[in-house]
């Protein structure tokens, strides 16, 4: 590592362990935040062109993640207890509950365009390094296939990097790595996400690539029949033959009657085998053109040198109107769900899940709150499943609202030695059962609100997940909505927690799948 950089990178790790220390002291983390912004700015700013992208972003993540660390470190410890002034005080009067503090928002400078063919850019201009992530977003996932077609959608991300007659079967990958970059794409419930990070003078790559195979993609029948032979055996190994991801995708079809995210993403079996190169054919033409498509770019950018190749290479492409099957609304569930699976395991497992709505309904910011009273090793499963009371292995709670739909809270474990789910189970309950009764104390409440803000802050220190961000919460209506979050989180009261729990978390409501172990 250059001596420079070592100074500033002390320099760095000392600041950001007196930021760690004033949160612990002033159980805030705004003061943490400021301190850890600067101090990594201090360490990588002044000296961030003397370096290439490889090295940079190998600093970067280690000092980015010293602060992660000791802020959300800090952030989980218990309060300490402070002195009175007035004894007499303390006796006689109540504590009140604390104000509601001002939530240290990052403030991503967003600009936004929209082309004539109904494509919108929005751009970050982040110069800490000379990188850059460009992202392509596709309001498409699996909640608009079509019965019978399931993982059509996750099968043409795969094919779209088999080639365009410019640009041949992972020639566009090879590119990227040539210049020193990374891509990959995903695709969710919700939408389908290409990306690339590289070095931010050559940003004119993924500009011209990506509108070349928006339009231009071959999908030749070999290629088709290679992918889906592959997406098979990718089934096969993370669902078909993985007991736990099976259990998921059981419950989860179980839990929903009629919407499709009761359909997994990757497809069932039979429909992934039923799709042709002629359906995957009509679904791109339908849904890969600009007017339903999002351009995200972070990072060394000039927003009008970024805009002109855009429109160059994009504002040719003619945009189209989508058409998208109407996605049936899911019926109130009225009894309790329940499934066996028998499959070859290690150990019996239990999951349980519950409707609940999604952003920006109210009481999804509740929602996150409470998952996140109970998850983690200081979070109530483990503490008192896990460690206490020993009846588990694994104690766990997930939520995430970022759904256009309303979705599932998930509650999972696996039984400790001697031990079965159906003693798994009864102990959840009563955990859950317990913040239904007694809401949880302020200082829980806080203490995940300080988790919560410190991933969510420090998460944006990268390029990444700054366009990331965006994207997602432009796919669930508006951009704007994630400038709101921490916002909505700060304002969750324990009596927020409590209700959300006794209206959701319900035995009408909820379905359950036990895995147990075939042959035992």
């Amino acid at each position: 590592m250059d001596n420079h950089l070592l100074k500033k990178y002390r320099s760095a790790k000392y600041a950001l362990s007196q930021a760690a220390l004033r949160c612990s002291k002033e159980y805030s983390l705004a003061s943490a935040i400021k301190y850890a912004e600067s101090a990594v700015s201090s360490a990588l700013g002044a000296a961030i062109r003397t370096v290439n992208s490889v090295n940079y972003a190998f600093i970067g993540s280690i000092v980015c993640l010293i602060a992660a660390v000791l802020i959300t470190s800090c952030a989980t410890e218990e309060t300490k207890t402070r002195e009175e002034p007035k004894a007499a005080q303390t006796q006689t009067a109540k504590a009140s509950p604390p104000k509601p503090q001002s939530v240290p928002q990052v403030k991503l400078d967003v600009k936004e365009y929209k082309l004539e063919n109904g494509l919108k850019v929005l751009i970050v201009e982040d110069h800490k390094a000379p990188i850059a992530t460009f992202q392509v977003w596709y309001r498409v996932g699996s909640i608009y296939e079509h019965a019978g077609k399931t993982g059509i959608s996750h099968l043409l991300e795969h094919m779209m990097f088999k080639g365009t007659p410019r640009f041949g079967s992972k020639v566009f990958s090879n590119i990227i790595q040539k210049h020193g970059g990374t891509d990959n794409a995903f695709t969710t419930k919700n939408y389908t996400m290409y990306y690339q990070t590289l070095i931010s003078s050559r940003l004119d790559l993924s500009i011209d690539m990506e509108s070349d195979r928006m339009v231009n993609l071959m999908l030749r029948p070999e290629d088709f029949k290679s992918e889906r032979q592959v997406v098979m055996e990718e089934r096969r190994l993370r669902t078909d033959d993985n007991p736990q991801d099976y259990l998921l995708e059981e419950v989860t079809s179980k839990a929903f009657a009629v919407h499709p995210y009761g359909n997994p993403v990757i497809g069932w079996m039979k429909d992934i085998e039923s799709i042709t190169v002629g359906d995957l054919r009509k679904y791109y033409e339908n849904y890969y053109n600009p007017s339903n498509a999002v351009i995200v770019i972070s990072g060394d950018v000039n927003p009008e040198s970024a805009m002109k190749m855009i429109k160059e290479k994009f504002g040719p492409i003619p945009g189209r109107i989508v058409e998208r099957p109407a996605v049936p609304a899911e019926p109130q569930q009225t009894e309790e769900k329940r499934i066996t699976v028998k499959k070859q395991a290690q150990m019996p497992a239990l999951l349980m899940v519950y409707h609940v709505p999604s952003i920006p309904q109210k009481d999804s910011y509740a929602l996150d709150v409470l998952a996140t009273i109970f998850s983690g090793k200081s979070g109530r499963l483990y503490q008192n499943l896990v460690r206490n009371q020993r009846i588990a292995l694994n104690a766990m709670a997930f939520y995430s609202g970022l759904s256009l739909d309303p979705d599932l809270f998930y509650f999972s474990g696996t039984p400790a030695q001697g031990k079965d789910t159906s003693e798994l189970e009864n102990s959840l309950l009563k955990e859950i059962d317990m913040v239904k009764t007694n809401p949880p104390s302020e200082q829980d409440v806080q203490k995940a609100k300080n988790q919560i803000e410190a991933s969510f802050i420090m998460g944006q220190d990268s390029i990444y997940f700054q366009g990331e961000i965006l994207g997602m919460y432009e796919m669930l209506g508006d951009w704007h909505l994630k400038d709101k979050y921490l916002d909505e989180i700060n304002i969750v009261r324990p009596e927020d927690v409590q209700r959300v729990a006794q209206k959701y978390f319900t035995k009408e409501n909820r379905t359950a799948g036990v895995l147990l172990p075939a042959g035992k």
